[in-house]
């Protein structure tokens, strides 16, 4: 990936949720160039992050939820703030089912506080806000383009469509320097979600125990690894003002739609067939098939994926191997 490290060179960057999956990786990756990270995150320095002691050091950190209005507002005052990556949210589907609530209140209540307490603020340049494809609801003509209509039925997805509209509001409002993305299912290093496929895999691979997959195995996704939607968000900040991208979606996807048995698959021919699974198929509210056309991020972007699936289930079972002792001490979650 390349980056314009002439853009970055003392941007004042905030990264809600940063200690996530994705936040990690992205954050990690700034930290290669001259920005000044500042990172909220629910927690405090994690044990199960892929950071470094010495990453955790150039990182201005604050403990606190993204619906904190009066902490938002402070954070972007006393640092000046420049670019603002969302990716805090409730990103487990199954809870947010169980406590809608807690959904609602951290997707939806989490970005219209942090777009309000952004807005009027002179300094700033770009707003990446994450959605997902779950946004777009079930839709009998796939694949999804961002021109699709949301209309999503269930509490995390409905969270996802607020959110997205929510931007919107405050592009053509206010005229704040939002772009959201939307994105297939992620994975790659870092991912200590054990209710999603590939790190439970990694986890009954390490423990020598039967994968429980939730669906019928016939469920369509894109799967798409952690890298490339870290390439996607750098660049839609770097050419949000360059190239007037204020309001617009982006799908991120390898294009590549697989069912739940392909990836399985896949990940046992690198892992000599040591996976074992049982199909309980007893999924409720899950869309069957869902998955993106990045068409318009590839024309407008110049964004494409770097790794093909296997290459980055290459490079994913290779770190979640390299940390099995700690893997395999972590307690139950739900299961795929």
């Amino acid at each position: 990936m390349k980056i314009n490290n002439g853009f970055w060179k003392d941007k004042r960057v905030l990264i809600t949720g940063f200690e996530g999956f994705l936040g990690s990786n992205l954050t990690k990756t700034l930290l290669g160039t001259k920005a000044k990270i500042i990172g909220l995150d629910i927690r405090t320095v994690r044990k199960d992050t892929i950071f470094s002691r010495a990453d955790y050091g150039r990182i201005k950190s604050y403990k606190g939820s993204v619906t904190n209005f009066k902490l938002l507002r402070e954070i972007l005052r006393k640092h000046s703030i420049n670019v603002i990556f969302h990716l805090a949210a409730e990103a487990i589907v199954s809870r947010s089912h169980k406590d809608p609530l807690r959904a609602f209140d951290s997707n939806i209540a989490g970005t219209w506080r942090l777009l309000e307490a952004a807005r009027g603020r002179e300094d700033m340049n770009a707003i990446v806000v994450a959605s997902s494809d779950k946004a777009y609801g079930s839709h009998k003509k796939l694949p999804y383009r961002e021109n699709a209509p949301l209309i999503a039925d269930h509490p995390y997805d409905v969270s996802k469509s607020c959110a997205d509209l929510i931007a919107y509001t405050y592009y053509h409002t206010y005229g704040l320097p939002v772009v959201v993305t939307r994105c297939g299912n992620i994975y790659g290093p870092g991912d200590f979600n054990f209710t999603r496929l590939m790190p439970d895999a990694m986890r009954c691979i390490s423990r020598n125990r039967t994968l429980k997959i939730r669906s019928d195995g016939k469920f369509v996704r894109d799967y798409v690894y952690v890298d490339d939607i870290v390439s996607g968000y750098i660049r839609i900040a770097e050419l949000l003002k360059a190239r007037d991208l204020m309001g617009q979606a982006y799908n991120l996807s390898d294009e590549n739609p697989l069912t739940v048995m392909q990836v399985l698959k896949e990940i046992n021919a690198l892992c000599g067939n040591s996976l074992k699974y049982r199909i309980m198929n007893s999924a409720r509210y899950e869309i069957k098939k869902q998955y993106l056309s990045s068409r318009k991020a590839r024309e407008e972007l110049q964004w494409k994926p770097g790794y093909t699936i296997k290459e980055g289930l290459r490079k994913t079972i290779d770190w979640y191997l390299s940390n099995k002792a700690w893997i395999a001490s972590v307690t139950d979650g739900g299961r795929r």
